[in-house]
């Protein structure tokens, strides 16, 4: 496994009964992206829920691209998911003994299950880590994954992996890999993600001849901290879906000029609707007001000791917020039981694209993902181990030089995706990104230090490639230059190393 966020850990889990694990990430095993998820998980546990309900709520989001058969999957599994986490210790908010369900944006019921609060990925990390701990799964923090390995029959045999204390590179050697990398979003200067989102699996899986898809889709959270000096703190959805309002410096909430739901339309609408209002005003931030929200410091404790330490109080005043990079909804593709192009290597959670997200994920669909994925895959590369051959695998390249990570170029980078493929994009600007990205790669891989720059520019580059072929505007992909949707690009973006990019049309 590489990754320890919530998709890894509970693969992990699932595996650890009747394999050998060892379990990588670079950084300590609770520095990913699921810790900071607030919203919760979403399914249909409530009386006036259903799976199909939430299925159409899902594709509906989805705006055309989700894959039907994913999304059964991901709605059907996915309470026995949340099931699984009460056995294994997770305590979500419950109220007279029945879990606590939240409404979020672009869902038709409410169908969200938390805990603590706004605290839901802290606690569900928290408890996979403790039962982690308790099996015999080999865990290695603060090791960065160089290269994964390919055997002479083309499969896919274990990684490459540098440790950073100690200076020293290891191979381990297996016969199934499961990516669980997470996403990318902190390449952009103004995101939700800490630091460790910088795209490595996605980047590692294209090297060995991997596909990705839809990778032009970047999903802006609408309503992250924007205080000068403060982190992109993220402003969960379910406060809007709890009464929350978005009004600009006039007071007025401008949100239903775009949609008719308001504060519950999708995140796409309401990201792109607050980017117009930013740019037509001038300003850097619009405001939430969360006055009308019951007990609101109690009902989300991170996010009110979060503007309290910048002298916001929620209950009383509005907060600042604008749109930051949050979720990169394409990655590596994989099929139901997390499969990738390339035999013995898996993927689940952020760095994967199962198909479930389509153009726009539905809020607090991306941690049941993890759940219901991260099992899958772990079930299939089981099996799949069991049948593997067991070959030669090929050696690696010679290391290339030592020396120090290019800063300026990871600056240049940032600061182009935001400008070129931010939320709305345009050919001139992609291909500007696209550009600089390329630049970065190449100053990434001439030293040893570099391959960290070196595997973000290349899932950067990816981002912008896939942004600039798609000429059409679908979901959380906007481009100013090609405003409409078009039933010409109905499909999967699909790319690879060797075949280039491809629209697969099978949906």
């Amino acid at each position: 496994m590489v990754g320890s966020g919530i998709a890894g850990l509970c693969a992990a889990l699932d595996a650890a009964p009747r394999a050998r694990v060892a379990l990588l990430t670079k950084g300590s095993l609770d520095d990913g992206c699921s810790r900071w998820a607030q919203g919760g998980i979403a399914a249909a546990l409530g009386d006036d829920d259903s799976s199909e309900q939430h299925y159409q709520d899902t594709v509906a989001a989805g705006r055309g691209l989700c894959h039907p058969e994913a999304v059964r999957v991901l709605v059907e599994e996915g309470p026995a998911r949340i099931r699984q986490l009460v056995d294994w210790g997770v305590g979500f908010d419950t109220q007279d003994g029945r879990l606590l369900l939240a409404r979020e944006a672009a869902h038709s019921r409410a169908r969200v299950v938390h805990a603590r609060g706004d605290g839901t990925g802290l606690e569900v990390e928290t408890a996979l880590i403790a039962r982690l701990r308790k099996t015999d799964v080999t865990v290695v923090e603060h090791a960065h994954v160089d290269r994964l390995l390919v055997d002479a029959m083309g499969r896919c045999a274990g990684v490459d992996w540098w440790d950073v204390a100690r200076g020293v590179e290891h191979r381990f050697t297996a016969p199934a890999v499961l990516l669980a990398t997470g996403g990318a979003a902190r390449l952009w200067p103004n995101s939700t993600n800490p630091a460790s989102a910088t795209g490595d699996g996605v980047a590692l899986a294209f090297a060995v001849g991997a596909e990705v898809a839809g990778m032009e889709f970047v999903q802006f959270h609408p309503t992250a901290l924007a205080v000068e000096g403060a982190p992109r703190f993220l402003i969960s959805e379910a406060m809007r879906g709890e009464g929350a309002v978005v009004v600009n410096a006039s007071g007025r909430r401008f949100l239903f000029d775009a949609d008719s739901r308001g504060e519950l339309a999708g995140r796409d609408v309401v990201s792109r609707a607050i980017w117009d209002e930013l740019r037509d005003s001038g300003s850097s931030q619009v405001y939430l007001d969360c006055s009308r929200v019951d007990s609101v410091s109690t009902r989300f404790p991170a996010i009110h000791r979060m503007c309290a330490e910048h002298g916001i109080d929620i209950a009383r005043e509005l907060v600042p917020i604008a749109p930051a990079a949050h979720y990169v909804i394409g990655g590596v593709r994989s099929d139901l039981c997390g499969a990738t192009s390339v035999a013995g290597l898996y993927a689940c959670g952020e760095v994967a694209s199962s198909g479930v997200h389509g153009a726009n994920r539905l809020a607090s669909n991306s941690l049941l993902e993890s759940l219901v994925f991260g099992h899958r895959a772990a079930v299939s590369a089981l099996h799949d181990t069991a049948e593997a051959p067991r070959t030669t695998v090929a050696e690696p390249v010679l290391d290339v030089a030592a020396g120090t990570d290019d800063a300026d170029a990871w600056q240049r980078m940032s600061a182009a995706l935001w400008e070129g493929a931010g939320i709305v994009r345009s050919a001139s600007g992609l291909q500007q990104a696209l550009d600089v990205c390329r630049e970065a790669a190449v100053a990434g891989a001439a030293t040893r230090s570099g391959r960290r720059l070196e595997a973000a520019a290349t899932t950067a580059s990816l981002v912008c490639e896939a942004a600039l072929r798609r000429e059409e505007t679908r979901g959380c992909h906007i481009r100013s230059d090609h405003p409409r949707s078009s039933d010409e690009w109905h499909g999967d973006l699909v790319m690879h190393s060797h075949r280039g990019a491809q629209l697969d049309h099978h949906i």
